[in-house]
């Protein structure tokens, strides 16, 4: 007959590997989850390497990842080119035939997330509709922070960790009007392939 002052050896047990644990397992410190995805791009130019913010920005890192892991921007240019300005890119093939295969959705503008248009950020290109946005992207090559909140803004989504010397070599090019596009590179500029690197 068990006394009321008496504990089984199985709850004893039990105690005893909940107090282990306690002590065993160290406290959770948010590492995984604050890693950044890292892209690069490797162009005609040198390499461009990007660290996403997918905590600020986690619409656009997706479907910016999307492309990427889909091989999307391989073999694509940097289309459009402003000294001073920004270098844009993934949607013209070296001809200017923009590329349709492989187009998703627009996605939802994350524009006024903390991320500013500054020297080396990396931003969603989009027409006058601020929600438009789908395959392209430009660099800043200055700070334009007017580009936060210009028309809806300019959704920023990371920032050039390596490579900026390439960026301002692609902002230095000649220039010209191919059809209806202004700011060509007359000697095309080539997105050679963009792959994800180890997290930071």
């Amino acid at each position: 007959m068990r006394t009321g002052s008496t504990m089984s050896p199985l709850l004893i047990c039990g105690v005893f590997l909940l107090t282990l644990a306690a002590f065993a397992v160290p406290p959770t410190t948010g590492q995984e989850k604050d890693k950044a995805p890292v892209v690069e791009l490797e162009t005609s130019m040198g390499k461009i390497t990007i660290m996403l913010d997918p905590e600020k920005a986690p619409v656009t890192v997706a479907n910016f990842l999307k492309y990427v892991d889909d091989g999307f921007y391989d073999n694509l240019i940097f289309h459009r080119v402003i000294k001073g300005f920004m270098v844009q890119g993934g949607g013209m093939d070296g001809n200017m035939n923009e590329k349709r295969e492989g187009v998703r959705n627009p996605i939802k503008n994350e524009s006024g997330n903390g991320l500013s248009n500054v020297r080396g950020s990396i931003a969603m290109a989009r027409t006058n509709d601020p929600n438009s946005a789908t395959c392209q992207f430009f660099i800043n090559h200055a700070d334009n922070p007017r580009l936060d909140s210009y028309g809806g803004g300019y959704a920023v989504f990371g920032k050039v960790i390596g490579g900026m010397d390439v960026v301002d070599k692609i902002a230095a090019v000649e220039t010209s009007s191919k059809g209806v596009h202004q700011n060509v590179p007359i000697e095309a500029i080539v997105i050679k392939s963009a792959r994800r690197k180890a997290e930071k």
